[in-house]
């Protein structure tokens, strides 16, 4: 399909050229494009076949960049991007260097913030309208939230301060729920469009204002009034807790009827204060597999769209993933064990629970986008004598800090954390990424954290976990492992061992001792190789093995940790502590993330770029001790080795 709109478009400024009949036009052309960019990329693809339209109808009715749009989560973003001069970039969506699957200020103008995580947008688009009253300048503020971003607190509380006054001035905020679970029939959406474009007029908003003024002289008049209009709009508007926040609302409407967006908006937009609009979408909208199925289409990887996405049954079965290993264990656990409880943050597929949910209903709880609430919520299940399990991406636990500690440590609460996506996870770039677990769990009391090594140890770490009486978290990385075979009892690791995979056979001084934490032993037993090093596979963070950390300090004369988390705070800085503490001094390299926000791409690759592939770490063990090894292999003294200690 050609797409001869589109390829005029490279500003917002080329959209308002346009008329009503070629802005719908562009809205096909739009989504195909769309539709062949990611099948060649892979990437989000249900959520922004859904935008389509209301990305085209934000940025012909608003004035952007000096207008604000912030987007939540971000994953709708694509069609936005198409459209603010990025379209050509679209084939390098979420590779190394390439254009990022979410808005970055750094990327565009037209992002004016950094979403990836749900939930922010409202509080960041009132930040920006309150920021443009204080600095006297007039522009608008649109936060675009989905309906899952929708359940959790953060938006409430914002919705909660959006309808407060700032020096006696509303803000002049625009706040549009992108609602894409449930459809509108056409005549109720015919009806929704009239009253839409009527209750967000001018007219409207000024007859009713008018009418409260007169009736205010005749106070049981007007309370019969205002009920009558509640009751009026509550028979096709939920717009009830809305406007209780302070918010007027609108809707709900047709979000792929241009005819229906472009009017509505340009009335919200030419009305102060703050206000709500309702704006029904279909995820997937415009393709038909991905409408039939937008679970599946969510984030595909490469695909041909005139087939869709094909089972391949592969000739050799597939390695299970960590997170597979997670939904078997957790199934197996409770067929054992009737008092386990599985929660997740709206991760369902994500997190490998699908099969759980279809054979423990009763024991499974999806809380929505509401990481907080998730934690809390597990806390009050251990207090009851329940064995709750949260499955939780690492970078998500990070929004429930403060309940991680107060609510389950602090009280010493049985809940195991089941951390999904730990370490590099590749094109979600740097909001996604599992770096800084270790550094915030292994710092609280009363929490363990274990970091299994393969498939077969993750099974038996979450065993471990569970058989504790003390909250524990368990990271594993996404995908496969190094393909070990996964045990089929509820066996369970030596609670607090580790274990020396590799014995070094090198000389006095020139033993050099890898301290392996998860995944990465792998690499570091290839590397050992290379210098004749001796591997230990930790395998737990805390509590930390300190009887086999003295033994190979003792016994080698240099030690190395590796690690798929930030070296601040991480596994290596708990070997440094617990060297220092015990009077211990031994050459110490640390390897692990560096202290930079890591950007998306292929995980491999950004593992190499890191130095924790099997090159990258005898790379830098060389680097360090190079000096040390080769004074060793031509019959150096115990002086070297000393004069390396000081």
């Amino acid at each position: 399909m050609s797409h001869p709109l589109l390829t005029r478009i490279d500003s917002p400024a080329d959209i308002k050229r346009l008329s009503r009949a070629e802005l719908k036009q562009l809205a096909v052309e739009l989504r195909d494009h769309l539709l062949q960019s990611v099948a060649r990329t892979g990437g989000h693809l249900s959520s922004n076949l859904g935008t389509v339209e209301l990305t085209i109808a934000l940025h012909y009715v608003f004035d952007t960049p000096n207008d604000r749009l912030v987007w939540d989560v971000g994953h709708q973003t694509y069609p936005h991007k198409i459209l603010t001069g990025r379209r050509d970039r679209m084939p390098t969506l979420r590779q190394l260097g390439g254009m990022s699957g979410f808005p970055r200020r750094d990327e565009s103008e037209y992002d004016t913030f950094g979403t990836a995580h749900s939930s922010t947008s409202i509080s960041a688009a009132l930040g920006m309208a309150i920021g443009a009253q204080l600095r006297g300048e007039a522009r608008k503020a649109v936060a675009i939230i989905g309906d899952g971003a929708m359940t959790a607190g953060m938006a409430f509380e914002a919705l909660n301060n959006a309808g407060m006054p700032h020096q006696g001035r509303l803000a002049d905020v625009l706040v549009v729920l992108n609602d894409n679970d449930m459809s509108i029939s056409p005549p109720v959406g015919a009806l929704n469009r009239y009253l839409a474009r009527l209750m967000s007029g001018r007219f409207y908003a000024a007859a009713r204002e008018g009418a409260k003024q007169v009736l205010r002289n005749a106070p049981p008049l007007f309370e019969l009034a205002k009920k009558l209009e509640e009751h009026a709009k509550g028979l096709v508007v939920p717009a009830t807790i809305f406007e209780e926040f302070g918010l007027n609302y609108v809707g709900p409407i047709d979000g792929h009827d241009l005819d229906s967006l472009i009017p509505t908006l340009e009335n919200l937009r030419d009305r102060g204060g703050p206000q709500f609009l309702h704006v029904v979408t279909k995820k997937g909208y415009g393709y038909k597999l991905a409408e039939a199925d937008p679970i599946a289409y969510h984030g595909p990887g490469k695909f041909d769209p005139a087939v869709g996405l094909a089972k391949v049954v592969p000739a050799v079965p597939a390695k299970p993933s960590f997170t597979q290993v997670f939904g078997q264990w957790l199934c197996d656990m409770a067929a054992h064990d009737t008092r386990l409880v599985a929660i997740t943050p709206a991760m369902r597929e994500g997190s490998g629970m699908v099969e759980f949910e279809q054979r423990y209903p009763g024991r499974y709880f999806d809380v929505g986008i509401a990481e907080q609430h998730a934690v809390t919520f597990a806390a009050g299940l251990a207090c009851e004598g329940l064995k709750p399990v949260v499955a939780i991406y690492s970078t998500f636990l990070q929004r429930a800090y403060d309940q991680l500690i107060h609510d389950v440590a602090i009280q010493n609460l049985p809940v195991v954390f089941a951390l999904d996506r730990a370490g590099i996870v590749g094109a979600d770039g740097a909001t996604h990424m599992g770096a800084f677990d270790i550094a915030f769990v292994r710092c609280i009391p009363n929490m363990s954290l274990l970091a299994p090594a393969d498939e077969n140890e993750c099974r038996q770490a979450l065993s471990a976990a569970y058989e504790q009486n003390h909250p524990v978290a368990v990271r594993y990385p996404r995908g496969t492992g190094a393909g070990v075979a996964v045990g089929t009892d509820l066996q369970t690791l030596p609670w607090g061992k580790g274990e020396v995979r590799r014995q070094s056979g090198a000389p006095s001084g020139a033993r050099i001792a890898v301290l392996a934490f998860g995944t990465l032993l792998y690499p570091a037993l290839q590397a050992a190789e290379g210098f004749d090093g001796t591997v230990a596979n930790m395998r737990f963070i805390k509590p930390l093995d300190t009887e086999l950390l003295a033994e190979l300090a003792c016994t080698h004369d240099a030690l190395v940790t590796v690690e798929e988390g930030c070296v601040m705070g991480g596994a290596g800085s708990a070997v440094a502590e617990a060297l220092a503490q015990a009077g211990v001094q031994v050459p110490l390299l640390m390897l692990g993330l560096s202290d930079q926000f890591i950007e998306h791409g292929d995980p491999a690759k950004l593992l190499a770029l890191q130095g924790l592939d099997a090159a990258g770490i005898e790379r830098q063990v060389r680097a360090r001790f190079g000096g040390f090894l080769a004074s060793a292999s031509t019959g150096g003294t115990a002086a070297n080795v000393k004069v390396l200690r000081g």
